[in-house]
C-alpha cells in the first residue's frame, strides 16, 4: 500500500513567500467549494478557490443531482403536496439516523424552502412534474421524485411529501447544478487556480490557519489567507489506508467518486488536532434496480427477504451489504419484470430463469426449500395486500408465478444486456464521516474549541448524518453548510 502524503502543518514564520494572497482561501471547487466561494464573494471578501483537478466539478458533477429539498417548496405545492419543517425534519432524523446531528439537520430543514431558492437564484430550473415511483434515477426532467418518504416506517413517521428535487435536465444532473454554481462563485469575483493541490495548512505562532502549501507541476507554492481557509476537498472513499482505519466496509466495493476523494483535507486538519466525526459510517449503493426490487423481492444468499423493497434504494443496499450474508438476489416473476418499460430496465436482464421455484433455488445455491418457502409466505399475504413481515406498500404487492427469474446485482448498470458484464461485489459507495464542524463551518479541535481560521464544509466535514443516508443530502447538505462557512470566513479577523 502506498504510504500518505505527509500533511504535517507548516510554520507560518518558515515561509518566505507567497504565491498569491487573499481574504478567504477555498480548498476544492466541488458543490461546497463553489457556495462557499460564491457567499464569501457575495460578502465582499477576496477569494481565491485551489482545484487539484484541471478544472471544477469534482464528485458533485458526477452525481445524479438530486437536491434534498422540502418545506413547502413551489415544486412540491405544483405536484399538490404540502409540506413542513417539522415533517422534514421527523423523516430526515429517521432516516439518516441514528445519532444524525439534530442541530445541523434542524437549521437545514427550516432553512430548505429559502435554500431551493438560492438555486433557482443561481439559474436552475425545475419542472412542476413528479416521478411517482420507486428508481435510483428518473429517466425523465420530472423536477420532483420520492426517496422514501411514502415507505414504512417513515410514512408512519411523518406525513409523506416528495423531496427529492432534479433540475431540468434527464438522467444525471450533477454537471448542471456544477455548472451553475461554478459560474455564481465566479461572475461574484471568485478566482481559480486548477492542477493546484494543496499539501499542508500553515499555522502561525498563536495557532492561526493563515494558508496552505501546495504542489502544481512538480512547483511547490504558498497561499496566504487574511480571513480563513474553507477545506472543500471531499470524502476518503479513494485512500485504501484510511478507508482500512475507518471504514473498512467500503474496502472492495466500487467508489461513487471522481477519483480524488483522498481525505486529504481530513488529514491536513487532523494533523493540526482537528476532531473528526462519523469516520465509519458510509452510504452504499446495490446495482439493484428498484423498478424490478418493487415488483418482486430483495433475497439474501439464504432466499429470505430482509425489508420492505419498497424503501429508498440506499437503505436496502445498507440493509443488505451489511447485514446480510451475499450474493443478493432480485426474484422477480415474468408479469412483474414485463410490466416495466424498456426504457426503465436500465439495459438490466435476469442471470437464471426458470419454471420453478426449485429449480431457480438450485441455480442460485439456496438451500432447498427456502426460496419456496419466502415465496409462499409472500404470496399468502400478497393476495390479500398484505406484508406483515416488512410492510412493502399495497401498490407493489401481488403473488408472484412462475416462471421466475434471478437478476444479479453484480451484472450491473447499462450493460448491453450482457449478464456478468462488469462483474463485481454489485456496490458502490462513498464516506459519510469527516471534520467535526460548527454549523457555521468552523473545524472543532479535539477539545471542542474552534481551530482559528478553519472552516470545513461538504463531504470533508461531517454534516448532517448519523449511520443513514439519502440521495440528495450530499448537494444539499454540502451547498447549504458551505454557504454558512464561505459567510463565516469572510467574517474571519
Amino acid at each position: 500500500m502506498r504510504a500518505a502524503r505527509p500533511v504535517t502543518p507548516v510554520p507560518a514564520g518558515t515561509v518566505d513567500h507567497y504565491d498569491a494572497e487573499t481574504d478567504v482561501l477555498v480548498v476544492g471547487f466541488g458543490c461546497a467549494g463553489a457556495a462557499a466561494a460564491y457567499e464569501a464573494a457575495a460578502a465582499g471578501a477576496d477569494v481565491l478557490v485551489l482545484e487539484r483537478a484541471g478544472g471544477p466539478g469534482g464528485s458533485s458533477a458526477l452525481s445524479g443531482g438530486e437536491l434534498y429539498l422540502g418545506g413547502g417548496t413551489p415544486v412540491q405545492r405544483a405536484c399538490g403536496f404540502e409540506d413542513s419543517a417539522d415533517d422534514m425534519f421527523a423523516y430526515l432524523d429517521a432516516a439518516l439516523g441514528p445519532h444524525a446531528d439534530q442541530e445541523k439537520l434542524r437549521l437545514y430543514c427550516e432553512g430548505s424552502a429559502a435554500h431551493f431558492q438560492w438555486f433557482v437564484d443561481r439559474g436552475l430550473t425545475f419542472e412542476p412534474t413528479l416521478w411517482d415511483a420507486p428508481t435510483w434515477m428518473p429517466t425523465t426532467k420530472d423536477g420532483l421524485m420520492w426517496l422514501g418518504e411514502n415507505a414504512w416506517p417513515y410514512n408512519e413517521i411523518a406525513r409523506p411529501a416528495p423531496r427529492g428535487h432534479r433540475c431540468a435536465t434527464d438522467a444525471f444532473g450533477g454537471w448542471l447544478v456544477m455548472e451553475k454554481l461554478v459560474a455564481a462563485a465566479e461572475d461574484a469575483g471568485a478566482a481559480v487556480q486548477a492542477d493546484t493541490l494543496a499539501t499542508a495548512l500553515i499555522v502561525d505562532d498563536s495557532g492561526r490557519v493563515v494558508g496552505v502549501t501546495a504542489r502544481r507541476h512538480g512547483r511547490d507554492l504558498a497561499f496566504r489567507a487574511r480571513k480563513g481557509v474553507v477545506l472543500t476537498t471531499g470524502g476518503f472513499a479513494d485512500n485504501e489506508e484510511m478507508l482500512a482505519d475507518h471504514a473498512p466496509h467500503l474496502i472492495g466495493h466500487d467508489k461513487v467518486s471522481d477519483g480524488l476523494d483522498d481525505g486529504s483535507g481530513i488529514r491536513m486538519a487532523a494533523a493540526l488536532g482537528a476532531a473528526t466525526r462519523r469516520m465509519a459510517v458510509v452510504e452504499l449503493a446495490l446495482t439493484a434496480l428498484p423498478a424490478m426490487v418493487t415488483r418482486g423481492m430483495l433475497v439474501n444468499a439464504h432466499g429470505q427477504r430482509f425489508i420492505n423493497e419498497d424503501v429508498y434504494p440506499g437503505l436496502f443496499s445498507v440493509a443488505a451489504v451489511l447485514t446480510q450474508p451475499a450474493p443478493y438476489w432480485v426474484i422477480i416473476d415474468e408479469e412483474g419484470y414485463e410490466s416495466i418499460p424498456e426504457t426503465e430496465r436500465w439495459g438490466v436482464v435476469p442471470r437464471f430463469v426458470t419454471e420453478t421455484l426449485a429449480e431457480l433455488e438450485a441455480e442460485l445455491g439456496m438451500p432447498q426449500g427456502a426460496l419456496e418457502s419466502t415465496v409462499a409466505t409472500y404470496n399468502t399475504h400478497a393476495a390479500k395486500a398484505l406484508d406483515p413481515y416488512f410492510h412493502k406498500d399495497p401498490r407493489w404487492l401481488r403473488p408472484l408465478k412462475g416462471p421466475f427469474a434471478a437478476v444479479d446485482p453484480r451484472a450491473g448498470f447499462h450493460r448491453g444486456g450482457r449478464p456478468g458484464a462488469g462483474a463485481g461485489t454489485g456496490a458502490a459507495g462513498f464516506t459519510l464521516g469527516g471534520l467535526r464542524t460548527t454549523a457555521d463551518g468552523e473545524v472543532l479541535d479535539v477539545s471542542g474549541d474552534p481551530v482559528p481560521g478553519l472552516y470545513a464544509a461538504g463531504r470533508a466535514a461531517s454534516g448532517i448524518h448519523g449511520e443513514g443516508y439519502i440521495s440528495g443530502t450530499s448537494l444539499g447538505d454540502g451547498t447549504f453548510f458551505g454557504r454558512r462557512a464561505g459567510v463565516a470566513a469572510a467574517g474571519g479577523a
